[in-house]
């Protein structure tokens, strides 16, 4: 009896210890194969890296390469000659005779352009692009002013004249080809600080689709020889390309004086400037959609030359306001600003004889800003008339101190 229970219970056992030890192979062959699965995704991971800096390895390489290279010499092609060889100027002052390299396209070679030459052979390697100086190209305004013919006062006749002169050819050539005239290449305005010249500009480069390009005479002056000429010819090399285009040259005066016979180093280049502008405005090299506006608070000092027909073909007048054309300029400067219901435009256009546009709008600000000092949201004619003593008797004050500014 005792041997037959022995018996019984020892396959009993070992089938437990078969199905312990089956379940322990089975929880470490699903641990070998997640560890397989873990090594195979970072087999992957380490291959995909490998390339990544195979890739950056080669790019480094490459870029070493490129900084070893020699450098190249900036040159001006003179002429092509017939068997495909380039005369060319370089930086170091002689002219050589050199071959171009197979990757430069034939198209590109012209006479004038800039190249790039090899430092030992000098053969031409790539054909550069034309560069413009900074001053040139931050001259182009991107955005166009905001002021409209509405915001300008007392000015109507010069308005039309302008618009003749510079809107009407941008916009409807066509009536200048019935008529069969050309039409005019710029205008001159001409007046006292303060009359609404560079408004009248913004205004026309507000109506026309052009591009606006404004210049300050004195940014054409420039300190070595040849620099003023330079930034003149790049000026309307660019209004060109840009056309059509509306060039404004505001205070012409300090570019555009007389020349004199007796005159420094400094006004012999003053006078090279200026004519370079003469010879852009009336060259061998037409205009075609670029008009020229200029602007000037002294004409009588300005040039012969400058002012004949051909280059400025028309000179507009802006005048002092009158009465009429000061109480349109108040009505404009004022028609934003919260008046009293006692005042009356019309009499304080009548105080401020011989104001100009600029100090109406002075006027209308300072009026605003005595009832900003009490704390009012109205204006009234008591700001008004205080404003006209502060800022009339300061400009008759500046104008004792400095001299007439307009003759």
């Amino acid at each position: 009896m005792g041997c037959t229970a022995l018996a019984t219970d020892q396959p009993s056992e070992l089938y437990d210890e078969i199905q312990r030890r089956s379940s322990v192979l089975e929880e470490r062959n699903l641990e070998l194969v997640e560890e397989a699965r873990r090594v195979e995704g970072e087999k992957r991971f380490i291959e995909g890296e490998l390339i990544r800096l195979q890739k950056e390895l080669k790019r480094l390489k490459a870029e070493l390469e490129r900084l070893k290279a020699p450098p190249l010499i900036i040159g001006q092609i003179k002429d092509i000659l017939a068997d495909g060889r380039v005369v060319v100027k370089s930086s170091t002052g002689p002219d050589f005779v050199v071959n171009t390299s197979d990757y430069v396209s034939p198209e590109l070679l012209e006479a004038g352009a800039r190249v790039a030459l090899n430092k030992q052979t000098l053969a031409v390697m790539g054909v550069l692009p034309a560069s413009l100086d900074p001053i040139v190209v931050g001259a182009e305004i991107i955005a166009k002013p905001e002021t409209l013919y509405d915001d300008i006062g007392g000015l109507q006749e010069q308005i039309v004249e302008i618009r003749e002169a510079v809107e009407d050819p941008l916009l409807r050539p066509e009536l200048y080809k019935r008529v069969g005239i050309d039409p005019p290449k710029g205008v001159l305005l001409v007046g006292p600080p303060g009359t609404g010249k560079t408004l009248l500009a913004k205004a026309v480069a507000k109506q026309t689709n052009a591009t606006f390009i404004r210049f300050v005479g004195s940014e054409l002056v420039q300190k070595y020889i040849g620099e003023g000429a330079r930034l003149v010819r790049e000026l309307f090399d660019l209004a060109r390309q840009k056309a059509p285009s509306i060039v404004f040259i505001d205070e012409l005066d300090s570019v555009g004086a007389k020349r004199l016979e007796m005159a420094t180093s400094g006004d012999r280049e003053v006078q090279r400037t200026l004519m370079q502008i003469l010879a852009e405005l009336d060259g061998f090299n037409p205009l075609g959609d670029v008009k020229i506006i200029g602007a000037t608070n002294r004409p009588d000092i300005l040039d012969e030359a400058l002012l004949r027909p051909g280059r400025f073909d028309r000179i507009i007048e802006i005048p002092i306001p009158n009465y009429d054309a000061r109480v349109a300029i108040f009505k404009i400067h004022s028609r934003r600003m919260n008046l009293d219901e006692t005042v009356v435009i019309d009499d304080f256009a009548g105080k401020t004889d011989g104001a100009t546009g600029a100090d109406v709008k002075a006027i209308c600000t300072e009026a605003g800003m005595f009832a900003i000092r009490e704390n009012r949201d109205i204006v009234t004619m008591i700001d008004l008339e205080k404003a006209i003593s502060k800022v009339l008797d300061e400009g008759d004050q500046r104008v004792l101190e400095s001299g007439p500014m307009f003759a």
